[in-house]
């Protein structure tokens, strides 16, 4: 695998990561109640979806790590039961993925992950296991932004990539996340 897909799964994380972030801060703006309501998704709620979202990255990233926490991340299907206890273990939970990614190497990439599934071990290929964890969260983020169109909280754009021409618009996010332009398109 060459230098330029490492980069992009550095990449990914980082858009990851920013996507939570818009989607944490635009549901500190609801009530409890609206986080806990029952709505229309594959989770009943914000409040399920948003920790679902955390606890399949807590699996996964701890097997990325080389731990063995297995099932056990998922004992507590909702660890963090408001947008203000989430949002800081979303966060600290993305700048572990993000170590993950910026520690890649093209031989990394190419290795095996063991996955401990408490009744067997998975072996994935760490490019494999990274796009399912990013396409998972971006399946349940979709999910978590159709539940909030039904509140009175605007729900934030996460179809971005980083357009070069829109550096301007996240600078201040960006900012505030400790990164730069450089930090994500980094070789």
């Amino acid at each position: 695998m060459s230098a330029g897909l490492v980069q992009t799964f550095r990449a990914f994380a980082h858009n990851n990561a920013w996507a939570n972030h818009r989607l944490l801060t635009a549901c500190a703006g609801l009530t409890q109640t609206d986080f806990e309501a029952a709505r229309t998704g594959f989770f009943p709620s914000l409040q399920r979806t948003l920790n679902h979202i955390y606890v399949i990255d807590l699996f996964y990233i701890d097997a990325l790590e080389g731990g063995w926490l297995g099932p056990r991340a998922w004992a507590n299907e909702v660890p963090y039961p408001s947008p203000s206890e989430l949002k800081p273990a979303q966060a600290a939970m993305d700048r572990r993925l993000l170590a993950i990614c910026d520690a890649l190497t093209p031989e990394l990439l190419d290795g095996s992950v063991r996955i401990n599934r408490d009744t067997r071990v998975q072996t994935e290929r760490r490019d494999r296991l990274l796009m399912h964890l990013f396409q998972h969260q971006i399946h349940h983020r979709g999910q978590a932004h159709a539940m909030l169109s039904d509140t009175n909280v605007a729900p934030p754009q996460l179809d971005e990539f980083f357009a070069e021409g829109e550096a301007p618009l996240r600078a201040a996010e960006f900012t505030g996340l400790g990164w730069t332009e450089e930090t994500v398109w980094k070789d």
